[in-house]
């Protein structure tokens, strides 16, 4: 009896230590998280502008110089960009991502991938290590790309993507990511990024006619550029709230779970402790009656 009420009393011990981590992990996260979210909210709509902007300039001048960014070919070789987190203990978060990517590959560029097509450039190392682990083709150039998340860092990610493209090493790149709702909340994504995909036409639209200054040309190879650096940038940040967000879940919610169970091993804990009572307090008055008789 002895033993089992040490046994008990080290299991809420146990509990109890998991439970102070995943509290400060929470707290943790929910401090990062409020400033993840101040980045993303803020970028979003600059972001949203710029890539309609885009979008138009690209639709409004098929065939025109300037415009390598925005051809349209058979699809050979896949480019496809993952992100994910560096660390786990966020839920389904990285599972997730992994999962959406695992089935465009297998819905779109399945032949592709049957030759060894289809390059991931794995953003944050658990969709880089997944992937790598079950012989895709992974690149490790930016999987630590958040021990520094920066303008910079990201946009030499993008410009690579960029040169790749224009040098015909990729034909399409699309980007797998987390889109930051709320704490609680992830959508989860495909996005193109390379071709610049146009906008689609309605019915009886007629051409817009923009006046540029400076010259169409100079404007598209200055601004192209520029926004697909933003567009990725705006999905890594999008990643980065994601990810805080899903962790300070799933940490609310592990230590949720810790406390029903130290509920329910103190109340183990109790009973052995009452049937120990018990069980000495009888062996007490057996010992009486047997002196006394």
């Amino acid at each position: 009896m002895a033993g089992q009420l040490k046994e008990v009393r080290n299991r809420i011990k146990s509990v109890q230590s998991t439970q102070q981590i995943t509290k400060a992990m929470k707290m943790v996260s929910a401090a990062k998280l409020r400033r993840a979210q101040d980045a993303i909210i803020q970028m979003r709509p600059y972001a949203r502008k710029l890539q309609e902007v885009l979008s138009n300039i690209v639709s409004n001048s098929e065939g025109e110089a300037g415009m390598k960014l925005a051809v349209e070919r058979p699809v050979e070789k896949v480019l496809m960009i993952v992100i994910t987190s560096d660390r786990g203990l966020c839920g389904a978060f990285n599972a997730n991502v992994i999962k959406l990517a695992k089935a465009t590959i297998a819905e779109k560029y399945a032949a592709q991938q049957k030759k060894g097509n289809v390059t991931i450039w794995g953003i944050g190392k658990k969709g880089y290590e997944h992937f790598l682990k079950n012989k895709y083709k992974a690149t490790d150039t930016y999987k630590d790309l958040f021990h520094h998340l920066t303008f910079e860092n990201v946009q030499q990610a993008s410009q690579a993507a960029m040169k790749a493209f224009e040098e015909k090493q990729f034909d399409v790149a699309e980007i797998v990511y987390s889109q930051f709702k709320n704490a609680a909340t992830q959508k989860f994504e495909v996005e193109r990024f390379l071709p610049i995909p146009k906008v689609a036409k309605k019915a009886g639209a007629t051409k817009s006619d923009f006046i540029y200054d400076p010259s169409k040309e100079q404007l598209i190879a200055e601004l192209m550029p520029k926004i697909l650096n933003t567009q990725l940038y705006k999905a890594v940040l999008d990643s980065n709230a994601s990810e805080h967000g899903a962790r300070m879940t799933a940490m609310d919610k592990a230590s949720e779970n810790a406390n029903e169970m130290l509920r329910s091993l103190k109340i183990s804990y109790n009973r052995a402790r009452q049937a120990a009572i018990t069980t000495e307090l009888t062996e007490i008055v057996s010992g009486a009656a047997a002196l006394q008789g």
